[in-house]
């Protein structure tokens, strides 16, 4: 199957430029599993919470809306962040969209630096989802967001629930994430997608500038594909996710059956 991480230069509060701007690029990728960027359609540094709140949207909104549309059009699985409102909290979600629909909403659960202060963090833990690609085969997909790959954790806890590929929306402004996928892919032996962004934003008091530096990561440790750190691009690999079900390094060692979690500190 064929994956493709998206990377973004969107414009902070432009929702329908930055839906135009994509548009092209997913249906162009020609790809059974694209991952659009953390908070793709809004932008991320916000101004204040009074912003964040007027760019949220319930999950049944625009945004998801014209990304089922893409959806259905292309026959490809698309997983891309939004910003959420649900009653009188607003979420960092990302959601995951199947020709047929929109299939389920992750919560981001680790918030970095001042999304700690607009955002409500998730509280329903990580969950993977049995979706297919474009010739019917299935495949179990897990969702993380940006600053939950910091937390080893996270990536642990989809592994363990069945995840072979791991769709991970981002808007990384820290150098460490693209040295550390990799070696987040081998030690749970799963395939991970990394779609981040670039650019710089302020919110009037200071500003961020984001890494790009998307990439596609394998089992095995191996860089797939990736994007350069500056420019919007698109980079895809062709894998089969089925390889991160073979658990075993060796007739003696396995990454799951070897853990001693009776022994780990929580």
């Amino acid at each position: 199957m064929i994956v493709s991480c998206v990377q973004t230069d969107p414009v902070k509060g432009e929702t329908e430029t930055n839906l135009r701007a994509v548009e092209p690029q997913v249906l162009g990728a020609d790809a059974d599993l694209v991952v659009l960027p953390e908070l793709f359609a809004t932008g991320y540094f916000f101004d204040s919470t009074e912003q964040a709140a007027a760019l949220a949207e319930p999950v049944d909104g625009p945004t998801v809306r014209r990304l089922e549309a893409w959806a259905q059009q292309s026959g490809t699985t698309i997983v891309a962040g939004l910003a959420e409102r649900d009653g009188d909290a607003i979420y960092n979600s990302a959601v995951v969209v199947a020709p047929n629909g929109l299939l389920g909403t992750y919560r981001k659960t680790h918030l970095y630096y001042e999304e700690t202060q607009h955002f409500t963090p998730g509280a329903d833990g990580f969950e993977v989802w049995t979706v297919t690609d474009r010739r019917r085969r299935s495949y179990r997909l897990g969702v993380m967001v940006c600053f939950d790959w910091f937390f080893p954790e996270s990536t642990r806890t989809l592994a363990l629930e069945g995840a072979d590929i791991i769709a991970h929306p981002s808007n990384l402004v820290l150098p460490h994430c693209p040295s550390a996928m990799p070696i987040r892919a081998l030690e749970n032996g799963v395939f991970t997608a990394t779609a981040n962004r670039v650019g710089t934003e302020s919110n009037g008091r200071e500003s961020l500038t984001f890494i790009g530096q998307s990439l596609i990561c394998s089992p095995r440790a191996e860089v797939l594909a990736s994007a350069p750190d500056h420019g919007a691009s698109v980079v895809h690999a062709d894998l089969d996710p089925h390889e991160a079900r073979t658990t075993a390094l060796n007739p003696y060692n396995d990454r799951v059956g070897d853990r001693r979690p009776d022994l780990y500190a929580n």
